[in-house]
């Protein structure tokens, strides 16, 4: 006999809901800032789910000469959990300002119209923070470059894309002076160079320059050395 409690039981469904709850509680958690990784969350936890029909498609149509009953169950089924898992991992606070429906594909553009505004505000922030980045020849080059590349990186979501060849471009004219006859030989080569090719390039002008820099310091010591020496073998005894 089949019981509740035997299907509680069952391992299957037990990793089957532990699977669920998991891809569910992956949707973060939606605020003023996050609304477009938000939405891609949403849209790929309920696409695995095959919950998705209700966001893709209108809802099926029904008459005596064309019955749509198990299409239209299952669209109906997809739009009520789609809502379901959407107000789950949208703070209260923010549900009063949002306006209510019964059809997911315009809750979810109900949703998007309410925050607008903030990637706006965001894209403005990101921008902000790019062109104020700079590198002054100490720290890690690489990780440099990389922070630069994920802001960039973040603009493009936002629709603000930097390309390829004006963001190598945007590193270099950031780079410190000592980098001058670096950004020269760049200049004046005919090929760009992709992110990965900038950050090894870079890399090795920052130890050469570096390199430089210590014989450099070596010889001024040495010279101040043999000055010295040779100043105090002048005085008379």
């Amino acid at each position: 006999m089949f019981t509740a409690c035997s299907f509680y039981s069952n391992p299957e469904t037990i990793a089957l809901a532990t699977n669920v709850s998991a891809q569910i509680s992956s949707i973060p958690m939606l605020n003023g800032s996050n609304f477009k990784v938000w939405k891609d969350t949403v849209e790929i936890v309920l696409g695995c789910m095959d919950l998705d029909t209700a966001l893709r498609e209108e809802k099926p149509t029904s008459n005596p000469e064309n019955l749509n009953e198990v299409k239209i169950e299952k669209w109906e089924r997809s739009n009520r959990m789609s809502i379901m898992i959407m107000k789950r991992s949208i703070p209260e606070a923010f549900r009063g300002s949002i306006t209510e429906d019964k059809n997911a594909k315009q809750f979810l553009k109900g949703v998007e119209k309410f925050f607008t505004k903030n990637e706006k505000v965001e894209a403005s922030s990101l921008l902000s923070k790019l062109v104020s980045m700079r590198y002054k020849g100490k720290g890690n080059i690489r990780e440099y470059i990389m922070e630069m590349s994920h802001l960039a990186s973040k603009l493009k979501a936002l629709k603000l894309e930097l390309f390829k060849d004006l963001f190598v471009h945007f590193i270099l004219i950031f780079l410190p002076t000592h980098f001058g006859q670096f950004k020269v030989s760049y200049n004046t080569l005919k090929d760009t160079w992709s992110l990965n090719e900038l950050i090894s390039h870079c890399v090795q002008e920052k130890e050469r320059l570096q390199q430089d820099k210590t014989e450099s310091a070596h010889m001024t010591s040495s010279s101040q050395y043999k000055r010295k020496r040779d100043t105090t073998a002048d005085i008379p005894s």
